[in-house]
């Protein structure tokens, strides 16, 4: 017999709220230090004792950059289960060919109309360089800002449970629309990663030819450090489990990352208006990633207990019903608000990498809201049109970051410089303010480099 959902109920008219509130946010908050029992027993078989996640990322990615590829190649081997060498490391050009060709025209059709949502978005959102002409003195100063696309990124895709050809388009094509010549996907060496056809496909109908059968926290130094084979790239972006996540920290400042990614997170905002059986697909929707969130907040006390009920409808009647069940055990909540007001307040303390406002007037609730990754307006804008198809990336930030971080862009793989000329009367007009400057820091060189100029 299926198990009664057990999802937290949270009455914001009740003095206990904020203590449960507080406890959700941490539970979406993971540190990285906690591992399961048969997780403790595979460290201890790898490396001799029982390390946390945050040690064993630091081990594998500081061995990969001492010894190159003999290390990625080993841990493939140890956690994937997976004996490759060099050559079939790499997918060839052949086995992109070869899986465009086995998969359905409908789904290369789909492909290239998603390939061309997103492109026509990122397009849309890409600065223009500036350029200010200032006179200064009888001379003149030039001032510019220009943008250059990075040269390498590098992409992580994840492969264990499912596969994700989405993931690809919605990291590549920013990339791609921003003007990166060379792209470098990494993914595991599974049925749904490295071997699956259609995301092999997808690859190849887009046009990106280097594509490397490796996952984990090895993947990520491999692309971080460069090892034989695999040139080192300027920035890791893409989703991934724990130790992707904390591989991608761990190598920060040798490259750039775009995030540090947790579950997958949706807050569904809504008013009367709203139907039970909508609400309750959103919040599954998410939760089905398994660690997934999903969290109702409203103020319409009925509608918590028909979502309840319809939640154990479509949870029986799912493939993936069990995981997503236990997600919305473990994070999700049916939060009762006191008002709309207070329920955009709670949105903003949870900073939600999406958030549905599934309400007759969702604009006037928008204008409310600070923090989110993503925002779906209205009854008829489920979180899988931003998932699959609609244009901006489905890269968000989760865990709380969407307070101070952004979802993926193109704009994210660009290189912003400003460019600075002066000529010589304006420098002599700008000389004293110059000096004043350095003279209050202590900076006599500064003052020095000007006067040379004009003596």
């Amino acid at each position: 017999m299926t198990p009664r959902l057990a999802i937290p109920t949270i009455d914001c008219h009740q003095g206990d709220a904020p203590e449960l509130f507080r406890l959700l946010r941490n539970k979406l908050s993971p540190r990285g230090d906690v591992v399961s029992e048969s997780g403790r027993l595979r460290t201890i078989e790898l490396f001799g004792e029982p390390l946390s996640p945050r040690e064993v990322v630091q081990r594998i990615c500081d061995d990969v950059r001492k010894r190159g590829l003999d290390a990625v190649l080993h841990y493939t081997s140890k956690l994937d289960r997976r004996d490759l060498t060099p050559e079939t490391m790499r997918v060839t050009p052949e086995e992109l060919a070869s899986a465009a060709r086995q998969a359905s025209p409908q789904f290369l059709e789909t492909i290239r109309e998603i390939r061309d949502n997103i492109s026509e978005f990122q397009r849309a959102i890409l600065p223009q360089d500036a350029r200010i002409v200032r006179s200064v003195g009888n001379g003149t100063v030039e001032l510019r800002q220009r943008h250059l696309p990075l040269k390498r990124v590098g992409i992580c895709v994840p492969g264990g449970a499912a596969a994700y050809p989405s993931t690809v388009l919605m990291t590549a094509v920013p990339a791609m629309t921003a003007g990166v010549r060379e792209i470098a996907i990494v993914v595991p060496p599974t049925p749904f990663g490295g071997y699956n056809i259609d995301l092999l496909a997808t690859c190849h109908e887009i046009g990106v030819t280097e594509v490397y059968r490796v996952g984990g926290a090895q993947a990520v130094a491999a692309l971080a450090y460069g090892v034989e084979g695999i040139a080192r790239v300027d920035k890791i972006v893409g989703p991934g489990n724990l130790f992707v996540a904390l591989a991608k920290q761990h190598v920060f400042g040798d490259v750039d990352i775009d995030s540090i990614a947790g579950p997958s997170e949706v807050i569904v905002l809504a008013d009367k208006t709203a139907r039970p059986e909508f609400v309750a697909a959103d919040l599954i929707s998410q939760a089905e990633h398994s660690p997934g969130s999903g969290v109702l907040i409203t103020w319409h006390a009925p509608l918590i207990a028909a979502v309840q009920q319809a939640l154990e409808q479509q949870l029986a009647q799912l493939s993936r019903g069990d995981l997503a069940r236990q997600s919305l055990a473990d994070y999700g909540a049916l939060i009762l608000a006191r008002s709309p007001a207070e329920a955009a307040e709670l949105t903003d303390l949870l900073a939600p990498e999406h958030l549905h406002i599934s309400m007759d007037d969702p604009e006037a609730m928008l204008h409310q809201i600070q923090n989110a990754g993503a925002i779906f307006l209205g009854h008829y804008t489920p979180v899988a049109l931003g998932d699959y198809i609609a244009g901006p990336s489905h890269v968000l930030p989760t865990g709380g970051t969407a307070r101070f971080a952004n979802g993926l862009a193109a704009t994210d793989f660009l290189k912003r410089s400003s460019i600075i000329q002066y000529d010589a009367a304006a420098l002599r007009a700008d000389a004293d303010r110059v000096r004043l400057m350095a003279e209050k820091e202590g900076l006599t060189a500064h003052s020095a480099s000007v006067d040379i100029r004009l003596r």
